[in-house]
């Protein structure tokens, strides 16, 4: 389980002091069952906060820019490292690729 990030913490406080302040405030209850209920319902709308701040936002598959495409472009899916025959060295942005000319002068 991943350890919640200091904007996590950061919004999910915030979202339960705020709350827990204006539920109090508007419903002007001095019970202490129904401040209890507004405790309560503050914490988990903090905890419902900072889970959902920092979710990552899915991108589409196979679509992922590296440095040497343009905007707009799309690279291909290349070979995972481990499928590299003996001996093959990495693609690097800097070697003449078949049908682009060479940068290099």
């Amino acid at each position: 389980m991943p350890r919640p990030t200091a904007a996590q913490f950061a919004y999910g406080s915030a979202t339960v002091v705020c709350s827990t302040l204006v539920m109090l405030l508007l419903s002007g209850t001095t019970a202490g069952l129904g401040i209890a209920v507004i405790g309560i319902a503050a914490l988990a709308l903090g905890l419902l906060v900072a889970v959902t701040v920092s979710m990552p936002r899915r991108t589409k598959a196979g679509r992922r820019r590296t440095p040497d495409t343009k905007p707009g472009t799309t690279a291909s899916m290349g070979a995972p490292e481990s499928a590299r025959l003996p001996g093959q060295r990495p693609h690097t942005a800097t070697e003449t690729r078949v049908g682009q000319p060479s940068l290099r002068r």
